[in-house]
């Protein structure tokens, strides 16, 4: 065998074993992969246009996973959102937890998911619920509850101003009246 064929075989032989070898383990399992950027406790987070405040989150843990352009919050998590006059808070919000989604600053609420109206005498439960900051409207998809002094309405779909003073049901399942 030449010594050129020779070196042709060993590079031959070397890549085949070079193949690639199974860690066990997947990039998205890895846990320095999948870790956030940054972390922080005791979270206020003001969700502002100009000098308009339009709502203001509270939590216990927050988490910032830049490369998916989002942050979690842990908590128990409580918002508080504001109408125009900024003065007070005209709703209040508190789930577990909820996702912030950072190139839009829409919320998603999951878990024991309860808005109350402070201005009015309305209160909406339900499993997760999503808030439109450009809109400043909450939405879902999912089952919700809505308590009223006269009614107690049961439905699935459901969107509303945040102040729940202009609410609609998608599909209604059940109405009961106090």
């Amino acid at each position: 065998m030449r010594p050129g064929h020779l070196a042709a075989v060993m590079i031959a032989a070397l890549a085949s074993g070079c193949a690639q070898k199974h860690s066990g383990t997947s990039v998205a399992q890895d846990p320095f992969v999948s870790a956030p950027s940054q972390m922080a406790t005791n979270i206020v987070v003001t969700f502002s246009d100009s000098t308009i405040v339009k709502a203001r989150l509270y939590a216990s843990v927050g988490r910032v996973f830049e490369q998916e352009a989002k942050t979690t919050m842990s908590g128990p998590v409580t918002v508080d959102f504001f109408d125009r006059d900024n003065q007070r808070p005209a709703a209040r919000l508190t789930s577990d937890s909820c996702v912030v989604d950072d190139r839009t600053k829409n919320m998603t609420a999951i878990g024991n998911v309860r808005v109350v109206s402070l201005r009015r005498d309305v209160t909406l439960t339900s499993s997760e619920l999503s808030w439109i900051q450009s809109t400043q409207r909450i939405r879902t998809e999912r089952a919700v509850r809505i308590e009223t002094p006269q009614e107690l309405i049961n439905g699935v779909g459901f969107e509303s101003n945040q102040d729940l003073s202009s609410y609609r049901l998608w599909r209604v399942s059940g109405v009961q009246q106090k």
